[in-house]
């Protein structure tokens, strides 16, 4: 017996969970995708911790990025294998589902709007209460720990400083990946083949640095509680979760639905 769905199989499967997923009962999808977006901000406080202080000790660019990206997984493990409801992979489940007939676009519409608020505000738990609160970040500079301060500060910083295109554009790539490794988690039918089919994905998004909307609703905000300058409520919405949420749509419902829909599931 095989332990992995084929291509066309995966697909019918996905589209059977939007099926349920369009169904879902609201309170359900808002305290699942509370968890989504603490989930994935566990992953991105790892990360900063894990990194933290490696160029400044003279580490190789390139080695610093695969630290943060090879650790930050974690997060997209636990969404897929504890189940929750995360926004960019609903963008490919719900597309699939409605292409296919599985789920209406009312359903759709609701799913993708409970999922991206509530994610937001898990994403800001972890940073306010877990992150600040919890003394992770020190605002003292003579603190040992400051180097993860600084390391949250600086990926803030940086987000809030691309272009609308710049962002968008890295958010296409994101949810491009974010999707597939959706998809090789589903196409597995055993844990480990799961967790390598996310580990990989989420890994190479993360290091080549492209845009995750759900995971900036973590970095930002932390770093804008932290003092990072130039971070506040106007800059991280409308210079990044804007434009990121678009491209993660356009990368997730377009490259990866709309396309493996039309090649295996179109009749």
């Amino acid at each position: 017996m095989s332990s992995f769905k084929s291509p066309v199989d995966t697909a019918k499967a996905i589209a059977a969970t939007a099926g349920a997923k369009n169904s879902a009962n609201i309170i359900n999808v808002i305290l699942l995708s509370f968890l989504a977006g603490a989930y994935i901000a566990f992953g991105g406080l790892l990360a900063e911790v894990a990194s933290a202080g490696m160029i400044g000790a003279g580490a190789p660019l390139g080695l610093e990025k695969f630290v943060f990206g090879a650790v930050f997984p974690v997060g997209l493990i636990i969404v897929v294998l504890a189940g929750s409801e995360l926004f960019t992979g609903n963008v490919m489940f719900m597309t699939l589902g409605v292409l296919d007939g599985k789920a209406s676009v009312g359903g759709l519409a609701k799913n993708w709007v409970l999922s991206w608020v509530f994610n937001f505000v898990g994403a800001l738990f972890v940073a306010y209460v877990l992150a600040f609160m919890g003394g992770i970040m020190p605002t003292d500079a003579s603190a040992p720990a400051y180097a993860i301060t600084e390391k949250a500060i600086g990926v803030a910083t940086a987000k809030v400083g691309m272009t609308f295109e710049v962002a968008m554009i890295r958010g296409i790539g994101c949810n491009w990946l974010v999707c597939l490794a959706v998809w090789l988690a589903n196409a597995s039918d055993d844990i480990i083949g799961k967790i390598f089919g996310i580990w990989f994905p989420i890994m190479a998004f993360v290091c080549i640095g492209f845009e995750h909307s759900v995971a900036n609703m973590f970095f930002i905000p932390l770093g804008m509680f932290l003092g990072a300058e130039g971070v506040n409520w106007g800059t991280i919405i409308i210079n990044n979760l804007i434009p990121v949420t678009i491209g993660n749509i356009i990368g997730g419902a377009i490259f990866v639905a709309c396309i493996y829909w039309f090649t295996y599931l179109k009749e």
